[in-house]
C-alpha cells in the first residue's frame, strides 16, 4: 500500500510513525525542512520538500499509483487544494482531508461529489466535542470508543478502591460481578499497557478497559461499584470552535454551563449563539477570576482554548481550588504522560482524534472504524468478516492471534455477542479486535480475503 501524506505537522508526523512501522511505503510532502528532518530522523519515510498543492509536486511523490492521499496540514485551503489536483491527476486515489473551518465542514457535499472526490473530511474538533460528551456520560471513565453505530463501548474506567473487581483473577470474573455480558480488553498498570489472560488479576490503581453492550452499561457500573453524582455545573474555559461546539451540545435544561473567553468580540458572538450558557469575559488563568465564580463548587471545568498550556494550567488552578473533575485539551503528545501525574483527570486530543479517523481507511480488509488505545499503544479495531475471510468458519479458540490479540465483542444482526472460545465467527459478523501496535500487520492480513492468513 502507497500512502501520500501531506502535512509533516503533529497528525502527519504521527501517523506517518505508525504507517511505517506497519511496512507500508509512505511519502511525507511539506514545505518545511525543519518538519521533513523530523519525519526522516524518526522513522523510515521517504520525504518530497514542497507544497502539497502543487501539482507537480504531487506528481513527484508518485500521486499517480498511490492507494490513499492524506491532506492533514493545518489550512483547510491547502488540504482541499491537494485533493483537487490529486483527483485530477489520480480519481481512483482514496482522499482523505482534514478541515476545521464551519465554512467548508457545513457544505461537505461540495467535497465529496464529483468535483473532489474527498471519501471522508475529518473535522477534528467535532471528534473531540464527541469525546468530551462521552466521557461525560461515564462517571471514573479515562477514556471512551464507540462501536456499532454506538452499539458497543469500550471505555477505560479507573475502579474504585471498593469495586469487587479488585483483587480478582480475570479467570474468576463471574463469581464476583455475574452473569453481565463484557470483557476485560486491556488493563493499565503504573502507565503500562497489559493484554490479560485469565491468570491476570485487577490490582487498586489500575485502569480497567471493558467491552460491553451499551444498553448494560448502567448495570456494569453498579456492578463494579462505579458511581459518582450526575454532572451539572460545567464551565468551559475556551470559547473557539471547540468551545462553542461543546456549549451548544450542552444548551439544554440538564446542565448550568458557564463559558468563559478573554476576547470580548468572541463573547459578544458567544451570547448571541448560546440560550442557556452564561458567557463570561475572564482569562482562565487568572485565580481570582475562577474564585469569583466560585470555580470549587463546580462538577466539571473543560479547558480547550487553542492554548494547552492555558489550558494545564487553568485545570490545575480549577482543582486547586476545589472542582471536582477536569478535562484539558491539548495537542502536543509528549504532554500525554504528565497530565495524569499533576492531577488532571482527562485529556482530549484533536491530533489524536483526526488520526483514529484517518486510521480505519488504512486497514487492509473491511475495517470501518478504529480507535487508539492509551495514545498509540494498541488499537481496536471494528471490522466486518467477509465470506472468504480465514477467520470465517472457525472458532475464536483456533484463530492463532498472537498474544496482544483479541477479540473482544461483536455484532451479528442487532445482537451484541461477547464470544467464548468456542464462538464460531460468521459472515457479516461485526468484530471489536483489539491489538497492540505491533500485530496489526497480522491482523489486517486475516482480515483481508486477498492475502495468506498470517
Amino acid at each position: 500500500m502507497r500512502i501520500i501524506i501531506v502535512g509533516a505537522g503533529e497528525v502527519g508526523f504521527h501517523i506517518s510513525r505508525r504507517l511505517a512501522v506497519e511496512n507500508k511505503e509512505v511519502v511525507v510532502v511539506d514545505r518545511s525542512a525543519d518538519a521533513l528532518k523530523r519525519v526522516a530522523e524518526a522513522t523510515d519515510v521517504q520525504t518530497i520538500e514542497g507544497s502539497g498543492c502543487s501539482p507537480q509536486v504531487l506528481s513527484d511523490a508518485g500521486v499517480e499509483g498511490a492507494d490513499i492521499l492524506l491532506a492533514v496540514t493545518d489550512s483547510d485551503e491547502v488540504n482541499i487544494l491537494s485533493c483537487f489536483y490529486a483527483n485530477r491527476l489520480s480519481p481512483k486515489t482514496t482522499k482523505l482531508a482534514r478541515l476545521r473551518s464551519a465554512d467548508y465542514t457545513n457544505h461537505s457535499e461540495l467535497l465529496t461529489g464529483d468535483g473532489l472526490n474527498i471519501a471522508k473530511i475529518i473535522n477534528p474538533d467535532q471528534e473531540v466535542v464527541d469525546s468530551i460528551l462521552r466521557l461525560m456520560s461515564v462517571p471514573g471513565a479515562m477514556e471512551i470508543s464507540e462501536f456499532a453505530q454506538g452499539k458497543i463501548r469500550l471505555s477505560g474506567i479507573n475502579l474504585p478502591d471498593q469495586s469487587p473487581l479488585i483483587g480478582t483473577r480475570l479467570l474468576n470474573l463471574r463469581e464476583h460481578i455475574g452473569d453481565v455480558p463484557l470483557v476485560i480488553a486491556a488493563i493499565v498498570r503504573d502507565n503500562t499497557l497489559i493484554i490479560p489472560s485469565g491468570a491476570d488479576e485487577v490490582r487498586q490503581g489500575d485502569v480497567v478497559y471493558l467491552a460491553y453492550d451499551i444498553k448494560d452499561q448502567e448495570d456494569i457500573l453498579e456492578r463494579l461499584g462505579v458511581t459518582a453524582e450526575p454532572l451539572r455545573k460545567v464551565l468551559i474555559i475556551g470559547g473557539g470552535n471547540i468551545g462553542y461546539k461543546l456549549a451548544k451540545s450542552l444548551d439544554n435544561k440538564f446542565y448550568h454551563t458557564r463559558i468563559l473567553e478573554q476576547d470580548p468580540r468572541r463573547c459578544d458572538w458567544l451570547s448571541e449563539r448560546l440560550d442557556r450558557p452564561i458567557v463570561l469575559m475572564g482569562n482562565g488563568t487568572d485565580q481570582e477570576v475562577l474564585s469569583q465564580e466560585n470555580v470549587g463548587d463546580l462538577d466539571l471545568v473543560i479547558a480547550v482554548t487553542g492554548d494547552e498550556e492555558t489550558n494545564i494550567l487553568s485545570c490545575v488552578l480549577a482543582k486547586s481550588l476545589g472542582t471536582k473533575s477536569t478535562i484539558t485539551r491539548i495537542n502536543n503528545f509528549a504532554y500525554m504522560p504528565l497530565i495524569e501525574p499533576i492531577g488532571i483527570d482527562h485529556l482530549v486530543c484533536p491530533r489524536l482524534s483526526a488520526i483514529n479517523s484517518l486510521l480505519h481507511f488504512i486497514r487492509r480488509g473491511q475495517v470501518i472504524s478504529t480507535a487508539s488505545i492509551k495514545g498509540e499503544e494498541a488499537e481496536a479495531l471494528e471490522a466486518i468478516a467477509q465470506e472468504n475471510s480465514e477467520i470465517v468458519g472457525k472458532p475464536i479458540m483456533d484463530l492463532g492471534f498472537p498474544r496482544g490479540c483479541l477479540v473482544l465483542c461483536f455484532q451479528r444482526g442487532d445482537e451484541v455477542v461477547i464470544p467464548r472460545g468456542d464462538t464460531v465467527i460468521e459472515p457479516q459478523d461485526r468484530l471489536i479486535i483489539l491489538s497492540t501496535r505491533q500485530n496489526i500487520p497480522k491482523v489486517e492480513k486475516a482480515l483481508d480475503v486477498k492475502m495468506e492468513f498470517f
